[in-house]
């Protein structure tokens, strides 16, 4: 295995995740390219094949017959895309390190912007989606997760802000440096700190295909970012057992009343009170019970200790030193 050399080869390196892109990747590499050139740069790119299905690995190795800069990784399987991008993150070798979707969704004329504000002197700068050309329900889901993660997350994380941006080399290092499996990128940049700035960005169609991240994994990437950066699911759980205490002793205090009081009870009102009591008291205990369970089940995952993703073979890329979160198999692949 290669080591990573001593300091960076390229000054910017463009890492894409691509799990089944092969209708997009050379426009996309076509599109990067054309923004980047009058930016009097040094770039490269890093593809993340995620155990795509498709043509993926073919095309890329024409695109890297075509231009040498060029250059990719393939996990062993499809790990997901918050671990492609970890994986993008631990072999880029880039001063400065630019997190892009394959399928053209982020607009690379929004890249000039980024360099200058990194040039400028910011450690990462990120794309604030000001539209976006999903289904009006997704539209609607994404902008109620980024509320509730803007409210909850005990970090101040950019609302309506994804994974594209641009991260200086010591926040690269810091990200790859935390050891934690459960991960997600916009929560730990925001996390890590420095100087960050937003710059606004329209989202754009995807350029072919169908999307490759499904409700599922949108959810389950939803439930990682708000369970990783708040603990507000335990104070509600908490609230809850409150709450449910105080309406007990309320309704104790009415029960006294009609007994001592009153001394009579409303026709019917033992049975009904009961059953809703029941469906009350179980509601709320499966409700704490599975708050705690998220919490517990992420807590096995980081002490199972697996890494996020393996490497299966490589192209073009000096292998570095591998970190907690990552493993190895194979070798050298120029296809």
């Amino acid at each position: 295995m290669e080591s990573r050399p001593a300091a960076p080869r390229h000054e910017l390196c463009v890492v894409a995740p691509a799990f089944n892109e092969e209708a997009n990747l050379e426009r996309f590499w076509s599109e990067v390219s054309s923004a980047l050139a009058p930016l009097d740069v040094d770039y490269a790119f890093l593809f993340v094949d995620d155990g795509s299905r498709d043509r993926t690995p073919q095309v890329l190795a024409a695109l890297r017959a075509r231009d040498p800069r060029v250059r990719w990784i393939r996990l062993a399987r499809n790990f997901g895309l918050q671990s492609a991008l970890t994986a993008g993150l631990a072999h880029s070798d880039g001063d400065a390190t630019v997190i892009m979707d394959a399928d053209l969704q982020d607009d690379p004329n929004a890249l000039a912007a980024m360099v200058a504000e990194w040039r400028a002197g910011a450690d990462v700068v990120y794309a604030v989606r000001t539209s976006r050309r999903e289904h009006v329900v997704k539209r609607a889901l994404f902008a109620i997760f980024h509320r509730m993660m803007a409210a909850m997350a005990e970090v101040p994380v950019p609302r309506d802000a994804g994974s594209f941006a641009l991260y200086s080399r010591r926040v690269v290092d810091h990200i790859n440096a935390l050891p934690e499996r459960n991960r997600y990128l916009p929560g730990l940049r925001a996390w890590v700190g420095f100087r960050q700035v937003g710059i606004p960005v329209a989202r754009r169609e995807r350029h072919a295909g169908r999307p490759a991240q499904s409700l599922h994994r949108l959810v389950s990437l939803a439930l990682d970012g708000i369970l990783s950066f708040s603990k507000a699911p335990l104070r509600v759980a908490s609230l809850l057992g409150v709450t449910v205490t105080l309406l007990s002793f309320g309704g104790l205090l009415v029960v006294a009343y009609w007994r001592f009081i009153q001394r009579s009870f409303p026709s019917g009102v033992g049975q009904a009170t009961i059953a809703l009591a029941l469906f009350f008291l179980g509601g709320v205990q499966l409700l704490v019970l599975g708050a705690v369970g998220e919490y517990l089940g992420r807590v096995y995952d980081e002490v199972k200790r697996r890494p996020n993703y393996i490497v299966s073979d490589w192209c073009g890329e000096p292998m570095s030193e591998m970190p907690a979160h990552a493993a190895v198999e194979g070798g050298r692949d120029e296809l």
